[in-house]
């Protein structure tokens, strides 16, 4: 990572200075922003390596100070308590800076040595509905991750679990052959997952409807769960029959099932398209579903699992209980199958870590699984991570796929870009052309939807409302879009002016002013920006850093005019400043999938 050249001198001067100490190889000082009450531009907080130098906070504090008062690229250096304030000369601030944009990309890469192959497994949708809101934070997580971990060096390889067999996917079946009357994707013209959801619709609604006449002529069962009642039904005794006939290769089931997958799965390929997604493998759970048998087999023999009179197998978890993990019949229960699809994807990627992103009401789940994958002693266990998220919701309450009342993904991204074309058409009215309007909404809508389930922490439940996440203004997508679009708009009427700049030729000591040097300080911290969210597996640390980037340029924007400043070789530097902010902001939006357009 890229540091000031007088920050990197400092810790020459204290490895001397403090030459007992032990340093560690890749030791180094990073600077902190100076906090805004103060003066200053950047931060030594020497509480930092307090420890390592065996020295009090304070004193270290002063010898820094020291060698700050006399280093040519400090203005001003304070000392408060174990915190130095510098102030920098404006040639420093842009040398280290936007004044080398190449070195600051390639700042963003960590060291050859801390680069891993990582295996992120997101998405995970069942063939029974389409994708819908929960789903589409699930893939602006795991798409966005994927493309931070790549950024910074890893290796990634992004997998998709999808559910294709089960109960739940019998039951749009057995409502598609009740009444689905051989309608098609084609012949409704509907797109092919929305088709079988709306069967799994059906089928809920008419299983409601025995429930309730079941309850009625059976009073002593009105208290009774729906899932308990489910075999007494009509209805749930064909969905458990036709599960039985697909398990045993009923060949008119495995039709009509390969049928409607193809459909959905289709379906889900359009979605994933639009989001810009591509998964380097996708796994089906009818493929994978029975690995875990043969690694529990193999553990019962070792001791590692037990298997109770009932014929049961279980493993003791410790505080976590005991849970079974193949039941007394030998059919599979969840973790069955995530045993063997583990191994399977370790022994196919051999990756150095595996990472699931997967919603917060599992994390008991992974946490046995996790448990489970060390006790069968795969040296990779400890290397295992559940990347957990809360729950989306919108103004108007919870989503129930059974009843109807789930927001699809493709309906959320139609209603994004409606409102992000009505607000470009309030801008421009009929200044641009209803095509350059579609093409800049699908952009703005869709960023502004993923900005907004990426800019808190994943563990958060939100509260998603689509008029607000479009916006131009506040703490949106849009926002940091509209100031690479105005910086575009600036660079376009340069050129018409004739103005243009050679990189190699800025004179930056020009730009003294705060405004401009705040600018250039928080570019500075891109990289710092992206390996800490990526330390942390956490992409709204980005979103915040971007945020901040683009506040400090629109300050500088209404301080500082650029076209129309005092001279030529002004504007041509704060066209320079503008052009390195701008490519900035493109980096990092582009790293959290989202697109830029040329004009807002």
């Amino acid at each position: 990572m890229n540091s000031f050249k007088c920050i990197t001198e400092l810790e020459t001067f204290l490895r001397r200075k403090f030459s007992r100490a032990v340093f560690p190889e890749d030791w180094s000082i990073i600077p902190e922003k100076c906090p805004p009450e103060m003066t200053g531009e950047l931060t030594v907080n020497c509480f930092r390596f307090a420890k390592l130098l065996r020295e009090a906070p304070d004193k270290i504090a002063a010898e820094v100070l020291t060698f700050f008062a006399a280093h040519p690229d400090i203005v001003r250096a304070e000392q408060i308590k174990a915190f130095v304030n510098l102030t920098l000369t404006p040639g420093a601030v842009y040398r280290d800076s936007v004044g080398r944009l190449e070195a600051l990309f390639a700042g963003v890469r960590l060291p050859e040595d801390r680069r891993q192959c990582v295996l992120i497994e997101y998405s995970a949708p069942n063939t029974n509905k389409p994708q819908h809101l929960g789903h589409v934070r699930n893939n602006t997580l795991g798409m966005s991750l994927a493309s931070l971990l790549s950024r910074v060096g890893h290796e990634v390889i992004q997998i998709n679990l999808v559910n294709d067999r089960g109960i739940h996917i019998c039951k749009s079946m057995l409502a598609y052959e009740r009444f689905g009357a051989g309608v098609t994707p084609e012949s409704a013209g509907i797109k092919g997952d929305h088709l079988v959801g709306g069967f799994y619709v059906k089928y809920n609604a008419a299983l409601q409807l025995e429930l309730a006449e079941l309850r009625q002529a059976r009073p002593d069962l009105r208290d009774e769960s729906d899932e308990k009642l489910f075999l007494e039904t009509e209805l749930g005794r064909a969905t458990q029959k036709m599960l039985r006939d697909w398990e045993n290769g009923n060949e008119q089931v495995l039709a009509l099932w390969k049928m409607m997958n193809s459909w959905v799965l289709d379906g889900f390929e359009r979605t994933y398209e639009r989001m810009g997604i591509k998964f380097d493998h996708t796994y089906l759970e009818s493929e994978t579903y029975l690995l875990g048998k043969d690694i529990i087999a193999a553990g019962l023999v070792r001791g590692v699992f037990q298997k109770r009179a009932d014929g049961a197998v279980t493993v003791d978890l410790g505080k976590m209980g005991v849970k079974v993990i193949l039941r007394s019949d030998g059919t599979s229960v969840y973790i069955t199958q995530d045993l063997g699809t583990t191994l399977r994807k370790y022994s196919d990627y051999h990756p150095d870590e595996q990472i699931w992103v997967v919603g917060d009401e599992q994390i008991l789940h992974f946490k046995m699984l996790f448990e489970i994958m060390k006790k069968l002693g795969y040296p990779w266990a400890n290397d295992l991570h559940h990347l957990a998220y809360g729950m989306v919701n919108l103004p108007s309450g919870k989503m129930k796929s059974r009843e109807g009342t789930v927001v699809d993904a493709d309906d959320l991204f139609d209603e994004m870009t409606a409102l992000a074309g009505e607000a470009c058409r309030e801008r421009y009215g009929n200044g641009v052309s209803p095509e350059e309007i579609a093409a800049r909404a699908e952009i703005i809508g869709l960023g502004a939807l993923k900005f907004m389930l990426l800019k808190f922490n994943p563990k958060t439940t939100l509260l998603f409302d689509p008029a607000a996440s479009v916006k131009f203004e506040g703490d949106t997508g849009p926002y940091v879009q509209y100031a690479c679009a105005r910086i575009n708009s600036i660079e376009r009427k340069a050129r018409d002016r004739g103005i243009e700049f050679d990189s190699g030729s800025i004179k930056w000591d020009l730009l003294a002013k705060e405004e401009e040097k705040a600018l250039a300080v928080t570019a500075f911290f891109y990289p710092q920006a992206l390996q800490q969210a990526a330390d942390k597996l956490d992409c709204s640390g980005i979103a915040d850093y971007l945020l901040e980037l683009a506040k400090a340029f629109n300050r500088f924007y209404r301080e500082c005019p650029v076209l129309n400043a005092d001279n030529e070789e002004l504007a041509t530097a704060r066209m320079a400043l503008c052009h390195a902010v701008r490519e900035i902001l493109t980096n990092g939006l582009n790293t959290l999938t989202i697109e830029v357009p040329e004009a807002m």
